[in-house]
Parts: C-alpha cells; sequence; structure tokens
C-alpha cells in the first residue's frame, strides 16, 4: 500500500530551514573552542569495546549537583559527541556535571543496539557522578533518551533509580512511520524493531516528570512526536507534558541549552515546563 504522505519529506529539517545545512560545521567549531578554552571537559572516557562507545564529561567548579546527560541527534547515521561539547555551558554553570556519549551508528549498529549502548554510558557515568540524573536528547537523542525509562530500561536498577526527569527535545517516539523512508536503507529497521524500540508503544518505568519540548516552527511530524508519547504517558498517570517553544524550529530549539538562566534549562533541570 502506498503511503499517505511523503514521509522522506515529513522528516527532512534542512530542507526547510535556509542555511541550515552549515550547522554541523558550526557547531563542530564553537564545541571545539570551547573545549580549547575549558580545562574542565575530559574527554573519550570509554564505556564499550566499540570505538565510538565513549562519553565526555564537562566538570562544574565544586562538587556537582549531579548527572545531567545529552546525547546527541543525527537520525542515528550522523555525528558524534564532539559536536555538542558547548551545549553543556547553562547545565555546567548550574552546577550539574554534563555528560556527553558518543555510540555507534547506523548502518553498523541496529537501533536496538544504540539504546544499550546508551544504557551502558549512562551507567558508567553515574558510577563516576553522585545525585540525581537528568536525561536530555535531541532529535534522535531524544529516542534514546526516552528509552532509558520505558519499561524495557538497559539502565541498571541503581542507575533507573536516580533517573529524576528527562527532558526529550524534537524526539522521535514512534518509529514506525521510519520504514517508509529513504533513510531506512540504512537504518535497517523492521516493523518488530520499530515497535520495540518507540517509547510511545512502552509504559514508563518510572513515576518522574517527562518534558517533550519542540519548536513550535518544526515540521508537523515532528510536533506530532512529541505530542503522542507526553499524551500517551500522561494517560498512565506520569507528570508528561509537551512544550511548544514559539518561533524556535528544529535546530534553534537547542540554543538555550548554553544559557543557564533560559526555560529549557529550567525544564531540564528544575520544573517541568507547561504549555
Amino acid at each position: 500500500m502506498k503511503p499517505l504522505q511523503d514521509w522522506d519529506d515529513a522528516f527532512s529539517n534542512m530542507a526547510h530551514i535556509p542555511g541550515s545545512s552549515n550547522l554541523p560545521e558550526d557547531w563542530a567549531a564553537d564545541a571545539a573552542r570551547y573545549r580549547a578554552q575549558n580545562s574542565a571537559v575530559e574527554q573519550d572516557v570509554p564505556y564499550g569495546d566499540d570505538p565510538r562507545a565513549r562519553f565526555d564529561i564537562v566538570w562544574p567548579d565544586g562538587v556537582p549537583r549531579g548527572l545531567a546527560v545529552f546525547i546527541h541527534g543525527g537520525f542515528w547515521m550522523q555525528l558524534d559527541k564532539s559536536y555538542w561539547t558547548h551545549f553543556a555551558q547553562g547545565a555546567v554553570a548550574r552546577g550539574w556535571a554534563v555528560c556527553l556519549p558518543s555510540y555507534p551508528l547506523a548502518p553498523d549498529a541496529r537501533i536496538g543496539q544504540m539504546t544499550r549502548q546508551i544504557g551502558a554510558a549512562i551507567d558508567q557515568a553515574a558510577a563516576r557522578v553522585a545525585g540525581p540524573i537528568h536525561l536530555s536528547g535531541h532529535s534522535a537523542g531524544g529516542h534514546l533518551a526516552t528509552r532509558m525509562i520505558c519499561d524495557d530500561s538497559p539502565l541498571g536498577a541503581a542507575t533507573l533509580a536516580r533517573i529524576a526527569k528527562t527532558l526529550s527535545i524534537s524526539g522521535l517516539h514512534d518509529l514506525r512511520p521510519l520504514l517508509h523512508t529513504k533513510m531506512n536503507t540504512t537504518l535497517h529497521l523492521d516493523e518488530a524493531e520499530a515497535v520495540l524500540e518507540s517509547a510511545a508503544l512502552h509504559r514508563p518505568a518510572t513515576a518522574n516528570p517527562l518534558v517533550c519540548w519542540v519548536g513550535a516552527n518544526e515540521r508537523p511530524e515532528f510536533i506530532r512526536q512529541s505530542q503522542v508519547l507526553a499524551m500517551i504517558w500522561s494517560g498512565l498517570d506520569i507528570p508528561a507534558v509537551c512544550h511548544l517553544a514559539q518561533g524556535q524550529n528544529h535546530f534553534t530549539v537547542i540554543d538555550g541549552l548554553k544559557d543557564p538562566d533560559s526555560p529549557i534549562i529550567k525544564a531540564w533541570l528544575d520544573e517541568p515546563a507547561h504549555g
């Protein structure tokens, strides 16, 4: 049966945001400058045998208030932790240690393997930083963050018990539409894995707050993806909300992570956003 809509276009962000093709290069340069100027960045901590199984930790001054984890996006196919270091600034300024993991990418890894790898990364980082754990991720990283708090979480019980809040930024929580996209020639999703890896089709493993944060100017499918998880999990008696960030697109929506006083930082590290 032919799909009712163009799913490739539904997930295409750069095609609808002028100048966005230059953003990865800009992120990489800004992140490199931040690392060069900040001696508190601990790089390439191994958490597994895969060459990409490494994370960085950006340490705050003094004893950390807890562990904040930011998982990068790139449709499970692109990028790594080195593009995002400067986005730790807001959380670090508020006293949090920020973990930025890389993970194996498609086509070398299936999405289910990435979920398990991120679980291993967070377990390892949690052993190094005491206190509450606040998860976050952008786009495909939002998917991986929410998979950590599903009923089949790969996290160890002690780590899972420390998860206090999850912020999924423009996350993907229903992977079944990806079966209709050209990118699936690289992802190799089948129906069973798409269902298993969809947080919206799971029960939550914790009763802690979930914030699905998405730009109001994003592609409609990304807004739907955020709304559907918040709606389903709030129906399971979880404090889950979806926040539409006015005037923001898929890429500008993360800029506030650099500002310790921004609404998105407060949603991640303090009270949930409303709206």
